[in-house]
């Protein structure tokens, strides 16, 4: 049998259905103000099985080089982190559903909004972690 293509590989993408500070399920909210059960605060992201995971990882290398080059360490300052940290999930994520940020902005910008708001620090952990462990991306997990 052959690896390539089997139950084994990684699937290059999975969905991770956000959670509160509280570790509870994020729902939006339906017309009623109280959280819809029917719509998960999902967010999609490419994983350790696909390029786009591999190009994000590299230009996050690129930058902790040109930090090192600029100032002779690769230390980064809590700003530099989450600035980076956000650039590399940008550069992971596919796309999201039933996330609404502040009503105005969509697609990419509402995600680097919402993932360099102070308030919702929480939100980049967990992906940073769920996007860490590759069982997240295996046939069986999706």
């Amino acid at each position: 049998m052959s690896l390539k293509n089997s139950r084994y590989a990684l699937d290059p993408a999975a969905t991770l259905h956000l959670r509160d500070g509280n570790e509870e399920l994020m729902y939006a909210d339906g017309q009623d103000g109280k959280p819809d059960k029917s719509k998960p605060m999902l967010w999609r992201l490419f994983g350790p099985g696909s390029t786009q995971h591999a190009n994000a990882k590299a230009v996050a290398s690129a930058r902790a080089m040109d930090r090192f080059k600029k100032k002779g360490k690769t230390d980064a300052s809590p700003e530099e982190q989450a600035n980076d940290l956000t650039k590399f999930i940008l550069g992971c994520t596919d796309s999201t559903e039933n996330i609404d940020y502040d009503g105005n902005l969509k697609g990419h910008e509402m995600c680097k909004a919402l993932l360099n708001d102070v308030e919702f620090s929480f939100i980049p952990a967990q992906i940073d972690k769920w996007l860490g462990d590759t069982a997240n991306f295996t046939k069986a997990s999706t």
